[in-house]
């Protein structure tokens, strides 16, 4: 409720969601004005794994004409998975 009242999304800049199980990764574009996801992908929970996800979810915001986004890393840490999502997006194009 903390993340979610201070980051949100817009058409013009949406929100990178990222969510972290034990086995998989989740990760979401989203427009919260619309209530829209406009992009999302499900990599596999390892660092390897998620700097894939974050590599395929930015490959497919460019193709939904975002470039620019808000990282909401949902409350974790800076490191690891979630740092290995943002490394992939911003190696493809995103800009956080």
């Amino acid at each position: 409720m903390r993340v979610r009242a201070k980051v949100s999304g817009t058409p013009e800049r949406p929100r990178l969601s990222v969510y972290r199980s034990l086995k998989h990764v989740y990760v979401q574009v989203i427009d919260d004005s619309q209530g829209l996801t406009l992009a999302a992908v499900l990599g596999e929970g390892n660092v390897a794994g998620a700097k894939k996800a974050g590599e395929q979810i930015a490959e497919q915001a460019l193709k939904a004409k975002v470039k620019k986004i808000v990282f909401d890393r949902g409350g974790r840490i800076y490191h690891g998975v979630v740092k290995a999502v943002a490394d992939g997006a911003r190696e493809k194009g995103l800009e956080f």
